[in-house]
């Protein structure tokens, strides 16, 4: 369970970082491929055997690690789009419940058994997401904006059960470290060749307030993973009770921490979905 907490904090503490960036005007994607080769960096001094890459390329999820770290920036990418064409709103909500794509995963595939108490503490987990993520205006979908959103909430969901899938059949404890540079390295490295194509065009200057913003967003991005990696591997509680917890527990927490830095207001579906939320997480880590 300390693995799961540590993960939804620094889950938590990205979105806090995210907003500072837009206070201090650091450039998110500059940014976040400064923080992808933080991320990378940490996995790599964590590790505690010798690295040995030619054995690492031979390993049976080093293949994934490369669809992995694509897939990280390349959603990422999504939900900075979606932001600015169906809003911050509709863009947090397909990320967060995507969550029941790795729920029903564990069922299917894990022959996971859920009792009847987790069943309606992760629809409730749903209905919160939904309610805490909510802005004043209500949510609106159009032919127009449904296809990002869509993209968004499948990418956040397959990196879900890609984590998830290799966790159970690839990755022993000591690996994880390793596991989670090397998806980062990927990313990095695929951020890396955009912005080199990029530069090809409109040549590229240092930003010093990108760089430290990167290495400051590395760090927590590196341990939600790691961590993350580490609950699924406890056997306590089965992946789709995790990724509930995960989700509904970092919506909740990011929402509090909005109020307490950055004197965000809520509305009453925004209270409501953080009571639902606090429910869901009893229904399922209780049941």
């Amino acid at each position: 369970m300390l693995n799961l907490v540590l993960s939804v904090l620094c889950s938590s503490l990205i979105f806090v970082i995210f907003k500072l960036f837009d206070v201090y005007k650091v450039q998110t994607l500059y940014a976040i491929i400064t923080n992808y080769v933080v991320a990378c960096t940490v996995g790599l001094i964590l590790y505690e055997k010798e690295i040995d890459f030619n054995k690492i390329i031979h390993e049976s999820w080093f293949l994934g690690t490369l669809a992995l770290g694509i897939f990280f920036i390349l959603v990422f990418n999504l939900m900075a789009k979606a932001s600015q064409v169906a809003g911050v709103s509709v863009a947090s909500v397909a990320t967060k419940m995507s969550l029941v794509m790795p729920v029903i995963f564990g069922v299917i595939f894990y022959k996971e058994v859920l009792s009847l108490y987790q069943i309606i503490g992760i629809l409730l987990a749903l209905a919160a997401v939904y309610f805490a993520s909510m802005k004043e205006k209500s949510i609106a979908f159009s032919k127009k904006t449904l296809l990002l959103p869509a993209l968004v909430f499948l990418g956040s969901g397959i990196i879900d059960i890609s984590v998830s899938y290799f966790q159970e059949n690839h990755l022993a404890q000591h690996e994880v470290a390793i596991f989670s540079a090397i998806v980062f390295g990927f990313a990095a490295l695929t951020g890396l060749i955009f912005i080199g194509v990029k530069s090809v065009k409109k040549p590229l200057r240092v930003n010093i307030k990108n760089i430290v913003g990167g290495i400051v967003l590395g760090v927590p991005n590196y341990f939600s993973i790691f961590f993350l990696i580490r609950a699924l591997q406890n056997e306590e509680l089965d992946s789709a009770a995790i990724f509930t917890l995960n989700n509904v527990a970092i919506v909740m927490l990011s929402t509090l921490l909005g109020i307490a830095i950055f004197k965000e207001k809520l509305s009453l579906k925004n209270w409501g979905g953080i009571a639902l939320a606090i429910v869901s997480i009893m229904l399922v880590a209780l049941f």
